[in-house]
């Protein structure tokens, strides 16, 4: 169940914990009385990009839902740069440097782009300002006046990991970013990934789309009824696809 804790404090520097941005620890989650994760262990070290990959329903999302403090109960351990956050309030644990993107991407439709982008508080020092967003995203600043329902799919996923970026997180939970769509898309939100990663961002990424997310990541999670059961390491990826592939069945 979960505890009451203060106001978070700041996040440490870097080294002051290792080299640990995430820590889940015998992680367990509960939507009422629907076991969902079974003691899921997952370590990313900061400026990482690694994947959650498996079948539907395999728990994924709940995944990042759990590090957020966005799920019914939970139990374990999570540490985030250090901090163990298990009985943290959701709304304190963004302060700790952690953006999430849902797959439903949550902008607001009868705002224009720049009003998403202005809405969010700036939770941390260093976001990202609204030229470095344009700069990332031209089709945003071409968009600029146009209303959320206007928006593509690809403008509208955007516009939902602009608006994360604008927070100041370091820490990004990506929950099926390229769901429906186009490969030039898609390609251009590899582009961007690269990008954030090279600045020392750290991501953990739920993605369907393999062919995307492989040449991406440094390690890859694949989970199972609410388990991860396989942990495979980018330069080991060749070698073990098939194998890979089975467990994805694909």
């Amino acid at each position: 169940m979960n505890q009451t804790l203060d106001r978070p404090t700041a996040s440490p520097a870097v080294g002051a914990h290792g080299d640990e941005a995430l820590s889940l620890a015998d992680v367990n989650a509960f939507y009422g009385e629907s076991h969902i994760l079974h003691g899921v262990e997952l370590r990313v070290k900061r400026g990482e990009l690694v994947t959650l990959l498996g079948r539907n329903g395999a728990g994924r999302s709940t995944t990042l839902k759990t590090i957020m403090n966005m799920v019914g109960s939970r139990s374990g351990s999570i540490k985030i740069n250090g901090q163990e956050t298990l009985g943290m309030k959701p709304h304190h644990i963004p302060r700790l440097g952690v953006g999430y993107c849902p797959e439903e991407r949550g902008i607001f439709a009868s705002l224009d782009v720049e009003e998403n982008l202005l809405l969010p508080p700036t939770v941390r020092s260093g976001g990202m300002s609204l030229d470095d967003i344009y700069a990332m995203f031209p089709n945003l600043y071409e968009r600029r006046r146009s209303q959320g329902t206007r928006l593509s799919g690809g403008e509208q996923q955007m516009l939902a990991m602009a608006r994360i970026l604008r927070t100041g997180a370091e820490i990004l939970l990506l929950d099926e970013i390229t769901e429906g769509l186009a490969p030039v898309i898609n390609q251009k939100l590899a582009e961007v990934l690269i990008t954030l990663k090279s600045r020392g961002m750290t991501i953990v990424l739920v993605e369907q789309n393999f062919r995307f997310a492989a040449p991406l990541a440094d390690r890859h999670f694949v989970m199972e009824h609410g388990r991860i059961i396989e942990t495979i390491e980018a330069r080991d990826l060749d070698a073990r696809r098939e194998h890979l592939n089975s467990l994805l069945g694909v």
